[in-house]
């Protein structure tokens, strides 16, 4: 249960970092036409998709923030003991992959290993368990 809790705060984490800021750059990218810089150092969500027309890019970008919401869900199952939301979890992240290589976004790799190893941990203990336990 403890390592469930754990992958649950590292998809917060992740999701307020990186999927919640999809909104206001998706606005600002509409508005302006490019994307904004993030600190002055790089453009934010750039990567191989960011040559694509706006409005293709914003529903990208909102298609990668639903995935976000729906691990975050995932996350709060498996924060309630929840197999559904180990499983759930652990399904996600090949889709949310697709998104990270898409916008270029290198730290989401590392919460993504991470939480996969913990929700993988979390559901082989539920199998070393008597059923009497479950």
């Amino acid at each position: 249960m403890r390592k469930a809790r754990i992958a649950a705060v590292l998809t917060w984490i992740y999701a307020a970092a990186f999927g919640i800021p999809a909104i206001p750059v998706s606005i600002y990218l509409l508005q302006n036409g490019y994307l904004p810089m993030f600190m002055d150092l790089f453009p934010m969500y750039a990567g191989p998709w960011d040559g694509l027309d706006g409005w293709v890019f914003v529903t990208l970008l909102m298609a990668f923030l639903l995935v976000v919401l729906v691990a975050s869900w995932a996350a709060w199952l498996a924060w309630r003991g929840r197999r559904s939301g180990l499983v759930l979890g652990l399904a996600l992240l090949p889709v949310e992959a697709v998104f990270w290589l898409g916008f270029d976004l290198p730290f989401p790799w590392l919460f993504g290993v991470a939480r996969g190893l913990v929700y993988a941990l979390d559901l082989m203990s539920l199998r070393q368990r008597p059923l009497s336990s479950r």
